[in-house]
């Protein structure tokens, strides 16, 4: 029989006493899960601890190998500069906006007029090819 149930007097500080030791009790009952989710945590961290010591060694690679190739093209791109800036005042003059209009200009005007010289062209050497194949008197002595 509980003696507390009976209705006896209540000891000062025993209740809370035996509180006290029902939740050490179930937090001991808890201790064994909770030392093996740290025991998993502690695998986690160590693993993505390595996995990060690799990407660090990776990217330490990485720029040794960047650092390398900016050493060898720091000089020639050094070289470029003033070409590029000569590149850059050609390109601000305002003539180099007309050349569409000359390009343009140059397809609708010329180009024609070249076709056409083209043709003439093809029937002169249609016609000169036609006299030489009929001959002149003079050809057969040999004489011009």
């Amino acid at each position: 029989m509980d003696p507390f149930r009976l209705g006896m007097p209540k000891i000062p500080g025993l209740t809370e006493l035996l509180t006290t030791l029902q939740a050490q009790t179930e937090a001991l009952a808890q201790l064994p899960r909770t030392l093996t989710e740290l025991n998993g945590a502690v695998r986690e961290l160590i693993a993505a601890t390595s996995t990060a010591t690799s990407a660090i060694s990776s990217a330490q690679r990485t720029a040794e190998r960047l650092e390398g190739l900016v050493g060898e093209l720091e000089e020639p791109v050094r070289a470029l500069k003033p070409g590029l800036e000569r590149v850059g005042r050609v390109l601000d003059d305002p003539a180099v906006e007309a050349v569409p209009d000359i390009i343009r200009t140059i397809e609708t005007d010329l180009l024609p007029m070249i076709s056409t010289i083209r043709q003439a062209q093809e029937r002169v050497v249609g016609v000169t090819g036609l006299l030489r194949r009929r001959g002149r008197p003079d050809d057969a002595d040999g004489a011009f």
